[in-house]
């Protein structure tokens, strides 16, 4: 029975799972990222440490199996800007998806119409970490770094440039901004909007669906594994973790409880409506035909992990600081829009700022971490709201840890979660796309889930509670406006 390595390189934490023909994980290891925090809001990335991290976890789950894997699939972080030369090397650090320096000109082009604009063209709105704010900042303050870049791209490509010698950038990645995803071309208009047209030949062709490359001799080195080893790369970490957690009928939807609090609906047409709120993305799938309504927010656990430090506390507590206190943390409120970056789902807001209130000398720290948590909640439903959840619903991501957690999101949703009993969706699902690309016809067996109802007891309290986030943020959202305005 065929063993493939699936590799998930996020944006703190590089992942490898050995899974074989079943699904079933053999071996697993990890190393942590490095990410350079810089003035004004940069966040900075180096790829030749990504890629050893990628040859260190790859290289302990074949030692851990005791035998080369038949194939290798790479998944990870999207958007950002990874820019190289014609050999893959970087011709300056990767800019990352959380970086915000261009968040003065999302505003701005948010105010002219620009990404309305780009908008019509592709369906995808925009924020400071993707291609085309990071593009024109690039052209204005580093052209250098345009002229020496052969390809501005991802990731994924970048690592799989790096161990098979070829540039193959999944459709799911090539989607945000430029991309139409009806015809998976590159839309001119949408490149002209934001001023970058000339640079449209650093951005490689979309793949096609199940393309398979091979390791190439500095690969077979990196990794420790044979030369010619089939490798596949993408689709990136959002659409492989609902392929992993078993999205598969039109309606439903996955909410990765992440570094992004990622929603994500299957459909089966996609819809440019220019009057939009120009937000989220339509992203392509392996399967012609079929599109994820993806609705990414900015922050997810990296909220809940602001204010369990805040407090004093850890990952280690969130359970019994959960059972602690009760639905609607005695009266506290939060807001969890703590990126510098702002919110880039279900709208997009470069100003957008967190919020903890309602806070009394009565209040404990149960209560400020039950806060954020509920709002983390109130933040997914109104992203899945957006994205048309009409289905079954799957639960995944570091978050679902805890179990505490997952029940408050069931209850803030008013509706079941499929949790899978899998943790490496993301992994489990590019493995199941290397799968059908090496063997056309292929179909994944069935996850392993568990079902977690929503309380009828606490219903209308989170009822209330999302009406109340909702008319909170339509007026924080003129508020931020008016603030960004006033200092640009």
């Amino acid at each position: 029975m065929s063993t493939i390595i699936g590799v998930d390189i996020g944006t703190s934490v590089t992942k490898a799972v050995a899974f074989d023909g079943t699904g079933g994980a053999l071996a697993s290891a990890s190393r942590r990222s490095h990410l350079d925090m810089l003035p004004g809001g940069r966040v900075e990335q180096d790829l030749d440490d990504v890629v050893a991290g990628v040859g260190d976890v790859v290289r302990e789950v074949a030692a851990a199996v005791g035998r080369p894997p038949d194939a290798v699939a790479l998944t990870g972080q999207g958007d950002g800007l990874w820019l190289r030369d014609s050999e893959g090397r970087p011709v300056r650090p990767a800019i990352s998806w959380m970086d915000a320096r261009a968040s003065d000109l999302v505003t701005r082009w948010l105010v002219d119409g620009t990404i309305g604009t780009a908008y019509a063209h592709t369906g995808s709105g925009m924020f400071p970490g993707c291609h085309g704010p990071l593009l024109n900042w690039l052209q204005e303050h580093e052209p250098d770094s345009l002229d020496r870049a052969a390809v501005a791209g991802y990731c994924v490509d970048a690592v799989a440039q790096r161990l098979t010698g070829r540039v193959c950038l999944d459709a799911s990645d090539a989607t945000l901004p430029f991309l139409d995803p009806r015809t998976r071309r590159y839309a001119p208009g949408a490149l002209a909007a934001c001023g970058v047209g000339e640079r449209a030949g650093l951005l490689p062709p979309p793949a096609a669906p199940g393309t398979v490359l091979g390791l190439d001799g500095r690969g077979a080195g990196l990794l420790g594994l044979p030369e010619g080893l089939p490798v596949v790369a993408g689709p990136y970490d959002l659409p492989a973790c609902a392929i992993g957690s078993g999205v598969r009928e039109v309606g439903d939807g996955v909410l990765i409880l992440g570094t992004t609090l990622a929603s994500q609906v299957l459909t089966d047409r996609v819809d440019l409506d220019p009057l939009a709120e120009p937000a989220g993305m339509w992203l392509c799938t392996p399967t012609p035909g079929r599109w994820l309504r993806a609705m990414p927010a900015m922050v997810g656990t990296a909220a809940l992990e602001w204010v369990l430090a805040l407090v004093g506390a850890t990952t280690a507590d969130v359970d019994a600081l959960l059972t602690d206190s009760p639905p609607g943390a005695r009266g506290v409120h939060a807001f969890p829009f703590l990126s510098d970056a702002g919110e880039r789902a279900p709208f997009v807001e470069p100003s957008a700022r967190g919020r903890l209130d309602g806070l009394s000398l009565a209040t404990g720290r149960e209560d400020a971490v039950r806060a954020v948590c509920e709002a983390i909640g109130y933040a997914a439903r109104h992203c899945l709201d957006t994205a048309g959840l009409s289905g079954t619903l799957a639960l995944c991501g570091g978050g679902t840890r805890s179990v505490m957690w997952a029940r408050l999101i069931a209850d803030v949703l008013g509706r079941p979660v499929r949790v899978p009993l899998e943790e490496q969706v993301g992994a489990l699902g590019v493995v199941s796309v290397a799968r059908a690309s090496l063997s056309p016809g292929y179909e994944a067996p069935p996850g392993r889930h568990q079902v977690v109802e929503p309380r009828a007891d606490v219903r209308a309290l989170y009822e209330d509670g999302y009406e109340r986030y909702r008319a909170e943020l339509a007026t924080a959202r003129t508020e931020w406006r008016a603030r960004a305005r006033s200092i640009g």
